[in-house]
Parts: C-alpha cells; sequence; structure tokens
C-alpha cells in the first residue's frame, strides 16, 4: 500500500470505526469472525452457526487473488474477534491482519496440512512469485474435504477459547461440518474410481488436492490466475490431449477463458467450468462449497468418462 494510500486511510478509519459501531450495538455487539475468503467463509460459519456474524473480506465475483483492502474492509479486520485467513494466499489480507487485527487472529496453513507444489506447476515469474507468496506449498487445500474438514476443527477451537460459554455448541457444529466433508470425500473417492481417463486439463493450478483421487492435473497457467503459459507449456498440453485422448478442456468461473478457449477451439475439444471455490460467483448466489464440489465431481466424471 502507498504511503498516499495510508495516509488516507488513517484519517477515514476512524469515522468507518465509529459507524460501525454504533451498527454493533444495534446487534447485541455479539461476537464477529472475518474470513479472507469463500471456503473460509463457509467453514467458520458452518462452526459459528447462530452464535456469531461471519464477514467475508472477499466480496461474491471477485477474484481472491486481486484483492484490494477498502477501508470499510479494513475497519471488519479491526471489529472481528477472529480473522481466519490463509498466510501467504492474499498479501492484502496477510497485511492488513499485521496491522489493523485486535483479536485472535488464525491462520489455516498449519491446519489444512499444505502439499508441496508438484515439480513442473510453479512456473511463475519473479514478479509473479512476489505478488503471490505461495512459496514451496500448494495454497488450494479446499479441494479436499478431509482438510476443510480439519480448518472447521480449528476454527471451532479458536471460537471455544473466546467464547467458553458456547464451546460444547461449536464443536458439536464442527463435528456436524466434518461429517458432511467425510460424505464428499468418499463420494470423489467412489466416483472417480473407475474412469476412462485419468488426466484433467484445467485453466491454472488450483486442482492440485484433487491428485488423491488418483487424477493428473495439467494446468495450462501456473498457481496464480495471472500467469501466461509458454508457448512450449500450450505444445507439451497438446501432445498431452492427443496422447491421452481428453476431451475437454475447463475453464473457472471467476477466471478468463483467454488461454483455455483457444486451445480447446484449435484442438476441436468441448470446455466445461471446473470452479476452484475461491469465491461464489455473485450475490445471491445460493450455491455452496458443498454443491460446487458435487458439481464440480459431474463434470469431472462426463469429461473423464467415469462410470
Amino acid at each position: 500500500m502507498s504511503r498516499r494510500h495510508l495516509v488516507a486511510l488513517s484519517l477515514s478509519l476512524p469515522l468507518v470505526l465509529a459507524g460501525c459501531s454504533a451498527l454493533g450495538d444495534e446487534s447485541d455487539d455479539g461476537l464477529q469472525v472475518a474470513t479472507a475468503f469463500y471456503p473460509l467463509q463457509y467453514a467458520a460459519e458452518r462452526v459459528a452457526g447462530d452464535l456469531a456474524e461471519v464477514d467475508n473480506l472477499t466480496v461474491p465475483g471477485k477474484e481472491p487473488h486481486d484483492l484490494e483492502l477498502t477501508v470499510s474492509e479494513t475497519a471488519v479486520i479491526v471489529q472481528a474477534d477472529l480473522v481466519v485467513f490463509e498466510g501467504g494466499f492474499q498479501p492484502a489480507v496477510d497485511d492488513g491482519i499485521d496491522q489493523n487485527a485486535t483479536g485472535t487472529v488464525l491462520d489455516v496453513t498449519t491446519a489444512a496440512d499444505l502439499l508441496p507444489i508438484e515439480d513442473g506447476h510453479e512456473e511463475e515469474s519473479e514478479e509473479e512469485q512476489a505478488e503471490h507468496d505461495h512459496g514451496d506449498l500448494d495454497p488450494h487445500f479446499w479441494q479436499d474435504p478431509l482438510r476443510m474438514a480439519a480448518v472447521g476443527d480449528a476454527v471451532a477451537e479458536e471460537l471455544a477459547e473466546i467464547d467458553p460459554e458456547h464451546a460444547d455448541d461449536f464443536r458439536a457444529n464442527a463435528a456436524d461440518l466434518r461429517a458432511d466433508l467425510e460424505a464428499l470425500d468418499t463420494e470423489y473417492a467412489e466416483g472417480l474410481a473407475d474412469c476412462e481417463r485419468d488426466t484433467v486439463v484445467v485453466s491454472h493450478d488450483a486442482f492440485g488436492y484433487l491428485a488423491k483421487y488418483g487424477l493428473h492435473l495439467a494446468p495450462v497457467a501456473g498457481l496464480s490466475p495471472e500467469a501466461e503459459p509458454t508457448l512450449g507449456d500450450l505444445a507439451d498440453l497438446q501432445q498431452l490431449i492427443d496422447d491421452e485422448g481428453i476431451t475437454t478442456v475447463f475453464s473457472e468461473t471467476l477466471g478468463s477463458p483467454r488461454f483455455t478457449r483457444p486451445l480447446a477451439d484449435d484442438l476441436g475439444l468441448r470446455t466445461d467450468v471446473l470452479d476452484p471455490l475461491e469465491g461464489l460467483a455473485s450475490e445471491g448466489d445460493t450455491s455452496d462449497y458443498l454443491s460446487l464440489m458435487r458439481d464440480n465431481l459431474a463434470a469431472l466424471q462426463e469429461a473423464n468418462g467415469c462410470r
């Protein structure tokens, strides 16, 4: 953030906080949770239930990698009793938390037990690496329902510390969430067990955790949606598509098809959408994590000829 933006923020924030404080008085100043992007919002809402208000910093339709905090979003961080984020995934959120968080802060990277980036899937430029400090770990853990369950458990423990009176409720909600996610994990394992193909061409490298189900993910771009494939990358993908008999190239809900659509058109392949679940598509979207994951499973089964 530039010095000019910091000055503007310092001048504006007291007014925003005063307004937010007034709103908080009307709602009895209940437990406030801030989450950085959609999967964390889903886990927090399931665990908190009716016992907390959960505000998500990344609005629907917004790519979370591109998030720059507004004054009002910074105020949400300041007021939150608990802030849930993933360190290194959204640098602006990391900075906002470091400078403004007053409550408990939960970085989910430990609970999610992030996996190393697969060799060959880290072809980002130095500039892209600076903007998206993923390090050597793949941040897209929520593609694995069991890792999502572990994050839900971690949120429950933090909320239990903040509000001991309702500790049993938070833990019971987390157990219900885990049961749903374990069932989803079983659906994926069984649904992808018997397929004609196991290679999936995706827009960017956001689906590596699906490898646990026997899939081989071939991203057109790197870990960042803004990464651009080289001519050599595209040539290798075309060869892979020919060798594996791939029928479908997947684009993303919030991402541009500027690389996937031309690739599919050139090779006469069909296109479909695989949602990376980094955010909901729009305000009022009635989908949730479970329904979107099941939509992805159905798309994968159709593309790979699963029985």
